[in-house]
């Protein structure tokens, strides 16, 4: 191996004697390794270390023994490498020193030119900018992998990682980068951790926001945490208009307050468009459908079109009048796409009105436990369906912007029945809403207007003491 300095003229005279060598010894094989001058001293510091090695000048030269699965064996510098090719094959350099020097000036504008291509050719890459807050969390760990599968935004698609949280968490972030690009994942260009906030969102087309506070509903904590909540998604909303790119697509996640995440980020972000700002409300839906498929000894996957109305952390509402069930082994079949409403095939329906509702208690307390694969899961699939649709005939269930769809007060964000299709969602009005469930979306309105009224009017009172 011959490593040196573009433009040292003993490193073009050790290369052309290697060359010789090549071409003239059938078994004889040459890596050659050029350094910028201005990298030199680094690269070679670092190699030594390594390696354990003493060399303080240019070339450097040794003999890989990859054969003995040892490490490199140090030959020297110029002179011990002449030595070497005198001892061992009786050839010897007659090269003058003007002529070196000729030589090296050629290696250092063939290297700067190398370096030029390698970075045109590095500037065609164009990779999906990705921002996850509070990455420090566990569902981030979970979800990295996900993203990274080709699944999510498409198998040629490189992604660069950007790993936001506070100060106090950048061991945290470092472990995680690490592991990050210890996967050796083909589509990750980058993943970086940030601790410093001005610089937050650059480029981003995809922002993750992942931060939670203590949900305390106690009327004096809960506006101390919504103070807490509306002063960091006003901070966010600010910095994605500054530094993201035009068409950002934020996910509100966690476990508290993900309406009003997104409500308050459109609030305040309003060159940001209201379309692109969701909240995650699937770890609900896929725990409910498999809550639903172990009463029918089914697989999970056959149930379909389970509906998560409203607050998706507070007061929501599991709708199952519109579910179906596929590949039901009953006495009535049909094809791949037969489905039977689901509700006609659970025959107790005391167990509808109290042990699922029970179930539902019980599912509370376990989706609101679950902070990794659970809810990364549910963040990675909104991502796929947002990037190549949903499933034809589907719905899932999405917090959005209202627009007085269902009844619901326009200005909050509310989990609601969506199609994605062609890079877009839109909200499935078609849907027809019982009596019943039309109490409910009005009793999670009620409590999503409340958080808001609150959240609004912390930031107005603290604003005086801003300005001052």
């Amino acid at each position: 191996v011959f490593t040196g300095r573009a433009d040292c003229p003993h490193y073009a005279q050790a290369e052309l004697l290697a060359d010789y060598l090549q071409v003239n010894l059938p078994h004889f094989r040459v890596h050659k390794i050029t350094q910028h001058p201005d990298k030199w001293e680094q690269w070679l510091r670092d190699v030594c270390e390594r390696n354990g090695w003493e060399h303080r000048e240019s070339p450097i030269i040794w003999r890989e023994l990859l054969d003995h699965g040892g490490k490199g064996l140090l030959l020297g510098g110029v002179n011990e490498f002449l030595n070497y090719a005198q001892h061992y094959y009786g050839i010897t350099s007659t090269m003058l020193t003007e002529e070196m020097s000729d030589i090296a000036e050629e290696n250092l504008q063939a290297h700067i030119e190398a370096e030029k291509e390698e970075e045109e050719s590095k500037s065609f890459i164009k990779p999906l900018q990705v921002w996850i807050t509070s990455a420090s969390a566990p569902i981030c760990y979970h979800l990295i992998p996900l993203l990274l599968t080709g699944e999510v935004f498409g198998m040629t698609t490189k992604i660069s990682l950007h790993l936001l949280d506070a100060e106090q968490f950048k061991e945290v972030l470092c472990g995680i980068a690490m592991e990050a690009a210890d996967l050796a994942s083909p589509l990750l260009h980058s993943v970086t951790e940030h601790t410093e906030t001005p610089g937050a969102f650059l480029q981003a087309d995809v922002v993750i926001v992942l931060d939670d506070v203590p949900l305390k509903r106690e009327a004096q904590s809960l506006g101390s945490s919504l103070r807490e909540l509306s002063e960091s998604c006003r901070l966010y909303a600010a910095l994605m208009e500054k530094n993201a790119g035009s068409e950002v697509r934020v996910i509100s996640s966690g476990r508290t307050f993900v309406n009003l995440k997104a409500m308050m980020i459109i609030t305040y972000g309003p060159s940001i468009k209201p379309e692109n700002v969701v909240a995650i409300a699937t770890p609900w839906e896929s725990a409910a459908k498999a809550t639903l498929a172990r009463k029918l000894r089914v697989d999970a996957a056959g149930v379909k079109d389970v509906i998560v109305w409203g607050n998706i952390s507070g007061c929501k509402y599991i709708d199952l009048s519109h579910a179906k069930l596929y590949g039901y082994n009953s006495a009535i079949w049909g094809p791949a796409d037969f489905s039977h409403p689901l509700l006609s095939m659970i025959y107790d329906s005391e167990w509808i009105h109290s042990e699922f509702l029970s179930a539902e208690c019980s599912l509370s307390s376990r989706v609101s436990r679950c902070v990794g694969m659970l809810p990364a899961h549910g963040i990675a699939t909104v991502l796929r369906h947002w990037c190549h649709g949903s499933p034809p005939g589907e719905v899932v269930s999405l917090g959005v912007l209202t627009k007085g769809q269902f009844c619901i007060p326009e200005g909050i964000v509310f989990s609601m029945p969506v199609r994605f299709q062609n890079g877009t969602w839109e909200v499935s009005t078609e849907l027809e809403v019982n009596e019943m469930t039309q109490e409910a979306l009005g009793r999670s309105a009620h409590e999503l207007v409340q958080e808001k009224l609150i959240a609004l009017k912390e930031i107005k009172e603290m604003q005086p003491y801003e300005a001052e």
